[in-house]
């Protein structure tokens, strides 16, 4: 593998084009509707529940679009497949400053990415409940979710990425203070707080996945063919 190397990067980064797409919703309303306030320039991009329920709460909700809108494909498998898409990720994993970075955006028509609000399915409550099955648990296995927490993650000297409502006051005193941007430092902060929410989300999974015989597994779903 060829090694990559970022080349310039900016402390301050304006706020311009964002994803919002969470199982979480506390607070959400308040914080979207303070940092779109704060931050003039951005619009946002939105899946699901939580673009009814933006659209439902912001007096600005025309500067929140449905995800699908941007992509040219409709939610799909029942709303498993909604933020997979190459376009999402050339936003989220590309360099401002760099020029075949920049030629694929302008050759796909891809916006670049700076902020990533996300969180995950519920797992741990999935399988904390007395009727959860292997099936329910499974069923609340993330895809879309930590993928894109990753790449924003991993791309941090551009890129802030936001998993956790209580870091909501902090970016949207930043973003007032900074004039619609936000610093290295905090997107670095971010970052490393995504990456561990991710492998805390995973950890679950796998000790969850540990505790079932394997024999007992297969044949809940055999079972269920023969029914």
């Amino acid at each position: 593998m060829v090694e990559h190397r970022m080349g310039r990067v900016d402390d301050a980064v304006v706020l311009r084009h964002g994803i919002v797409s969470v199982s979480d919703k506390r607070d959400l309303a308040d914080f979207i509707g303070q940092i779109l306030e704060a931050s003039p320039h951005l619009s946002l991009l939105s899946t699901g529940g939580t673009f009814r329920a933006l659209k439902e709460a912001l007096s600005d909700s025309e500067r929140v679009t449905e995800i699908s809108e941007y992509t040219g494909q409709p939610e799909t498998h029942g709303g498993l497949v909604k933020t997979l898409d190459w376009r999402i990720y050339l936003g989220i994993l590309g360099e401002a400053h760099n020029d075949h970075h920049i030629a694929d955006r302008e050759r796909t028509d891809a916006k670049l990415f700076d902020l990533i609000v996300v969180n995950l399915y519920p797992f741990r409550e999935a399988i904390a409940s007395s009727e959860s099955d292997l099936e329910q648990a499974r069923g609340n296995i993330d895809i879309g979710g930590p993928t894109m927490i990753r790449a924003a993650a991993k791309n941090f000297p551009r890129v802030a990425v936001v998993c956790d409502p209580a870091d909501y006051p902090h970016v949207i005193d930043e973003v007032r203070a900074g004039d619609g941007a936000l610093s290295l430092s905090t997107r670095f902060e971010l970052a490393r707080k995504a990456f561990a929410h991710v492998a805390e989300y995973d950890a679950a999974i796998d000790a969850y996945l540990r505790e079932l015989n394997p024999s007992v597994a297969a044949a809940t779903y055999l079972n269920a063919e023969e029914e």
